[in-house]
């Protein structure tokens, strides 16, 4: 719906049920990438890829995870010309394989994208404490600093969404510029054995566990699709969500791939996995302070914390609009999927979605989990394999719809490119698989975290089967 129908858009006691806003394609890529946390990847599971994935080859695996979302993103980007609405995945799905499989995949989504959120909650904390400790500031328990940056997210999502707009463009300016930074003096100096080539030799790239290196490249890819869900509030829809998409996903894997290669060769090939499997939380500060100074190492140590928190309140506008659009289906309550008279957000929507955020980050800290080693780890790994299933269905779901409507007869766009990246999702939805419980430390938390999402998934399926009158404008 465009900008200028919102006003039609009321229910039968004024409320206004649509979003309204005028996001460019930049706004739109600012929130999708921040989302992605950039420099807490190159940070965080960057070195994890490489001490336990396959090692100096790593930064191929974000060549290669980048080459699939593309071709995934092609079919993705034709569909969204012939489906209104702002429902992101489980709209493709529900379109494509039915009600039933939509309004599944809607609740998937939900629990997905909810606990990679709890998972960046509980680096956030641990992070703050530590910046504040390291100059000279009080020792403070972690879940004070996850709690207080839930408030002010809270504050934010419930206003406009331009406002959280600028907000994530400064961060994410600040957190990717600096990392560029390191990238040119480490380019410019040249490592101790100059620029690595492991990327670009097979017996590295398959060299170690390629399996849990793409498992952790793909962490860092959560939430590039979501750009379909800011369509209410884009500017120009046609145009805008597709050219958000592919900047998204180009940008997203070339930073990631550079990065991954600079931070190699900056360490030699095996420097770089020896370090990463002694020093991980320390290797990118370590490498800033050796290749440029102790002030950008400062400053990195800085935007880490700035990128956790961008990446959270992204996050939660993308679930406050799935809260949003679920509640004005049918499939929630409906008092959700009012707007603000003033704010023109789902603040309804906004606001429940920071009390199941509370909820849910308060049951890990009564329960005592660790912050890195068990809230961020298990969740973010649980919440790949959520988003992967869920692109692998949207994946089917494009194959399908243009087989039966013939309403675009692209064979690239609608059979060959959809085609293989069905074919490359299923590969890494099978070494996903494989090394789920290597991940989350065993077989029995595998099978727990992976029922949830199966529960979801049912549970959802089965409501829209049994509640026909869910106004979905999806096939019964």
């Amino acid at each position: 719906m465009t900008h200028t129908s919102v006003n039609a858009s009321r229910d039968a006691s004024g409320d206004d049920r649509t979003l309204r806003g005028s996001l460019g394609t930049g706004s739109i890529v600012l929130m999708v990438v921040a989302a992605a946390a950039p420099l807490t990847v190159i940070s965080g599971l960057v070195p994890l890829g490489i001490s336990g994935g396959n090692g100096a080859g790593f930064p191929m695996t974000f060549a290669v995870t980048t080459g699939v979302l593309l071709l995934f993103a092609v079919g993705f980007t034709a569909m969204s010309r012939y489906i209104p609405g702002t429902g992101a995945f489980y709209l493709y799905i529900g379109h494509g394989l039915g009600r039933g499989a939509g309004v599944g995949s809607a609740m998937l989504a939900l629990v997905s994208y909810s606990t990679v959120q709890l998972a960046v909650y509980g680096y956030l904390g641990p992070a703050m404490s530590s910046l504040i400790t390291s100059y000279g500031g009080p020792e403070v328990p972690w879940w004070i600093f996850s709690l207080a940056s839930l408030a002010l997210v809270a504050v934010l999502g419930f206003r406009h969404i331009e406002l959280s707009g600028k907000v994530l463009g400064i961060l994410l300016i600040a957190e990717v510029g600096i990392v560029v930074v390191l990238d040119a003096f480490i380019i410019a100096d040249g490592g101790p054995e100059g620029p690595s080539t492991a990327m670009f030799s097979p017996s590295e790239i398959f060299s170690g566990s390629p399996g849990v290196a793409l498992v952790f490249a793909l962490a860092g890819y959560i939430g590039f699709e979501s750009t379909a869900i800011f369509r209410d509030e884009a500017k120009d829809p046609a145009r805008t969500i597709p050219r958000a998409t592919y900047a998204a996903l180009i940008l997203i894997g070339g930073f990631y791939a550079l990065s991954s290669w600079a931070v190699v060769t900056a360490w030699g090939d095996k420097g770089a996995v020896d370090i990463a499997g002694t020093d991980p939380d320390g290797m990118l500060i370590t490498t800033a302070t050796d290749f440029a100074g102790t002030v950008t190492a400062h400053l990195i140590q800085i935007l880490l914390v700035s990128s956790l928190f961008a990446a959270v309140l992204s996050l939660h506008n993308v679930l406050a609009r799935y809260i949003f659009v679920l509640s004005n289906t049918g499939v929630l309550p409906g008092a959700g999927g009012r707007t603000h008279r003033v704010h023109g957000s789902p603040h309804i929507a906004s606001v429940v979605q920071s009390c199941c955020a509370l909820v849910l980050l308060g049951a890990c800290i009564v329960i005592g989990l660790d912050p890195v080693t068990q809230i961020f780890a298990w969740f973010a790994g649980v919440a790949t394999v959520g988003i992967v299933a869920l692109m692998l269905l949207t994946c089917l779901a494009v194959l399908v719809f243009f087989h039966r409507t013939k309403v675009d007869q692209r064979f690239w766009h609608t059979k060959l490119a959809p085609s293989l990246g069905l074919v490359g999702l299923i590969g890494f939805a099978i070494a996903i698989a494989g090394n789920l419980p290597l991940l989350l430390g065993g077989n029995i938390l595998a099978v727990v975290m992976t029922g949830v999402l199966v529960l979801a998934f049912v549970g959802g399926f089965l409501y829209a089967r049994r509640r026909k009158q869910v106004s979905f404008e999806l096939p019964s």
